[in-house]
């Protein structure tokens, strides 16, 4: 850590660092803990959102914000003098797709600013390293990124063979102790090693019953996609680049996003031998494939004259198909997998039926917000019709619920259709495209 007298070094000591993790991608960098200083933390804390949920001890950024300059001095001082502990995890569950609950660790405000802090000076060291085909959580770079390149493989890359992998509980099964070793190869300053074992080691609180996990990554942590992303790294994309692809006959490609990931081949046999060799290569460091998820298959355009094409596979939220261009060739497309729309429809009929007694126009700011949103990512070329699926859903179950205000109110498309003249919702539009 650092003291006050060298924080107005902090932005050319950062501007160093990067320079050199740029020009040195095998190199080991000490001294990293000077770098979170309090002008670092106070950006960690201005990036967090005004809405984040809040930790066990019940404080909001806002409450936090109130002293911000003392609370983050204090702070500072208690990292420089390694008097700080990181607070147990609140515990929160999320639906998934396939109906189960995915459980989340929300961190308090102040152990939020230590991981951003600590994500900022490691995305330094490690963004240089990282490969192409890595796109999730890192800047300049999106899931549509990666669905364009996917398309590019398929269409110029002579892609025929796809292998589907899906690691079980990705962030639940790291290896600590691995990824400690992984993160030693570049990261040598031991007060860093100790924050980052502190953000790890971490309880988790869920109601009154207090657990701490042995393994895996917290979940919800901002520090956990960064720290997913080294793992992987060394794992999985330097592994396929440098020991896998040069064994291979045909040209292979790996497109994975955080723990998202396919593989495309030119060649069966290469595919085969990669689907023998990756679950050992993943069991070196405790992950596991999923037996069902994890699949090889052709794809390849249909040889027959008609249809849409014989294999789909799911990537991302949506699922990969072919089907016929207006020239009359096959182009590879993308529509929102069946079980994401269905989900999107499921949460606007929940949000309909929780808030219909709430005033119509934040019942439709926020239905808006909804809308926006979705159409935002799955809103790209050749997924239309999805699009207009929760569209015409979300009019039919807004106008249900606003019918159930009250029984003497019967709400008929005439009226529904006046309060959509003046509250329109957001129509089906393309925001996004994944090719020309």
């Amino acid at each position: 850590m650092t003291d006050a007298k060298t924080a107005g070094n902090m932005s050319t000591a950062r501007l160093l660092v990067a320079e050199r993790a740029r020009r040195d991608k095998q190199g080991k960098f000490p001294g990293l803990a000077r770098l979170i200083d309090v002008e670092a933390l106070r950006t960690a804390y201005q990036r967090l959102r005004p809405d984040a949920a809040v930790g066990v001890d019940g404080v909001s950024k806002a409450e936090y914000g109130r002293d911000l300059e003392t609370r983050l001095a204090d702070l500072h001082q208690r990292l420089v003098s390694k008097r700080y502990r990181h607070q147990p995890l609140k515990r929160v569950y999320i639906p998934k797709d396939n109906g189960e609950k995915r459980a989340l660790g929300i961190s308090t405000v102040e152990d939020k600013i230590v991981q951003e802090a600590l994500r900022a000076v490691l995305e330094l060291v490690y963004e240089p390293m990282f490969l192409e085909c890595s796109y999730g959580y890192r800047p300049g770079r999106s899931a549509h990124d990666a669905l364009r390149q996917l398309d590019r493989v398929v269409y110029q890359g002579g892609v025929r063979v796809i292998l589907e992998a899906d690691i079980v509980a990705f962030f639940d099964s790291v290896d600590r102790t691995r990824l400690k070793e992984l993160l030693s190869e570049r990261v040598v300053d031991g007060s860093m090693q100790r924050l980052i074992g502190k953000c790890l080691h971490v309880g988790v609180l869920d109601g009154e019953e207090y657990e701490e996990p042995e393994g895996g990554t917290p979940q919800g942590s901002v520090l956990s996609p960064l720290l997913g992303n080294i793992y992987l790294h060394y794992v999985l994309d330097q592994w396929f680049e440098e020991q896998v692809k040069p064994r291979l006959r045909g040209r292979a490609h790996l497109i994975r996003y955080a723990d998202d990931l396919v593989m495309g081949f030119e060649r069966w046999d290469d595919a085969e031998r990669v689907r023998e060799v990756l679950p050992k290569r993943m069991g070196k460091f405790g992950l596991t494939l999923h037996p069902e998820k994890t699949r090889l298959f052709r794809f390849e355009p249909p040889k027959e004259e008609t249809g849409t094409g014989t294999e789909t596979f799911d990537f991302l939220g949506f699922t990969c198909y072919w089907r016929r261009t207006l020239s009359g060739g096959w182009s590879m497309r993308c529509k929102t997998r069946r079980a994401r729309l269905a989900r999107a429809v499921q949460r606007v009929a929940q949000f309909c039926r929780r808030n219909r007694h709430r005033p119509v126009k934040e019942q439709h700011a926020r239905l808006a917000s909804r809308l926006r949103g979705h159409f935002n990512y799955f809103g790209v070329n050749g997924n239309i019709e999805s699009l207009t699926v929760l569209y015409y859903r979300t009019k039919k179950l807004w106008k249900k619920w606003l019918g159930r205000r009250s029984q003497r109110t019967h709400m008929t498309w005439e009226r529904f259709g006046g309060i959509l003249q003046t509250l329109p919702l957001p129509k089906p539009q393309i925001e996004v495209k994944l090719w020309a």
